[in-house]
């Protein structure tokens, strides 16, 4: 073979992942600002004996961690992007980004549970207006920080079709400080009530509820993350476009057939072809639609064999 057409074939793997993702540099901003009213939330909760505010405190602080996993994922895939060790490049770096935050948020959704109801059952005095004031200051922040990360990504809802993948690593900082945000504003509710209404017990329970809803959120990151790290098929309607635009001109069809994600809005392909009229890989290739954004397929081309089955069962 002449040495002339290998470079023809050979091609990269890092499919645009050393650029800066678009999240980046917000996240870095929500994390200073995630920190400094961490501190604020967790010294004041302590001090003016709220557990919705102590509560919305700690969270800030696994939020942090949190945060702070999102930006190493973001270096770490920029700078292995063309890793050779890598076989897709480091897209999935991202997913586990967003699966170790997600994880974070569980953990965080049982230490606020238990820490609730106990203080359902010692309750502690609390100095309201000063607990109050924090929590309003809190919720600024993050709402603040909700925005930014909100502004910078892609729809926070379920994975659509064609090539819509989300960057997990910027949801999973995004559903970060959404939360904060959700526990400060319960806090607000359940100190006024306290305050105005006497009812003191809206402050653990008030955790209870915050801690429901995370671990909600918890669930539902984990399991679009796994998919992605387990290299789970790519939705049905994502297939069946594949197949039809690869199977409308001729009489090829396809016999085996998976795609799934590599990263952000990536995916890969492979796939058997069988036809009574083979053509170049290349020719099969070029009929994939650009909209199902996949960046590396393999393809297996087979001659249809009209012969009398002799396989083994």
């Amino acid at each position: 073979m002449h040495q002339d057409c290998l470079p023809r074939w050979q091609h990269g793997h890092g499919f645009g992942q050393d650029q800066p993702r678009k999240g980046e540099r917000m996240t870095r901003l929500v994390i200073a600002l995630t920190a400094v009213m961490m501190v604020g939330e967790i010294i004041a909760g302590v001090v003016f004996g709220s557990m919705a505010l102590l509560a919305d405190g700690l969270h800030m602080a696994s939020h942090t961690v949190a945060l702070g996993i999102t930006a190493f994922a973001y270096a770490y895939t920029r700078k292995h992007a063309h890793d050779p060790r890598f076989c897709f490049g480091t897209g999935k770096v991202n997913a586990l980004g967003g699966f170790a935050g997600a994880v974070l948020l569980a953990v965080f959704a049982a230490f606020m549970a238990v820490e609730s109801v106990g203080r359902i059952l010692e309750p502690v005095t609390i100095h309201f207006n000063w607990a109050i004031l924090v929590a309003i200051l809190g919720l600024i922040v993050n709402a603040v920080s909700a925005v930014l990360l909100s502004a910078k990504g892609h729809d926070h809802g379920h994975e659509h079709g064609h090539g819509h993948d989300h960057d997990h690593n910027l949801r999973s900082a995004y559903l970060h400080v959404l939360a904060d945000a959700v526990t400060s504003l319960a806090a607000i509710f359940a100190l006024l009530a306290g305050k105005y209404l006497g009812w003191q017990w809206m402050d653990p329970a008030m955790g209870i509820a915050g801690s429901i809803l995370v671990a909600r959120w918890s669930v539902g990151l984990l399991r679009e993350t796994s998919h992605v790290l387990l290299d789970h098929q790519a939705p049905e309607d994502v297939r069946e476009a594949l197949r039809e635009a690869v199977e409308a001109d001729g009489p090829d069809r396809i016999a085996d057939l998976h795609v799934w994600t590599i990263g952000p809005g990536l995916r890969a392909a492979a796939f058997q072809v069988l036809t009574d009229e083979p053509r170049s890989p290349e020719t099969y290739h070029a009929r994939i639609p650009t909209e199902l954004h996949v960046v590396h397929a393999t393809i297996e081309v087979q001659p249809c064999d009209h012969g009398p089955d002799t396989r083994r069962g």
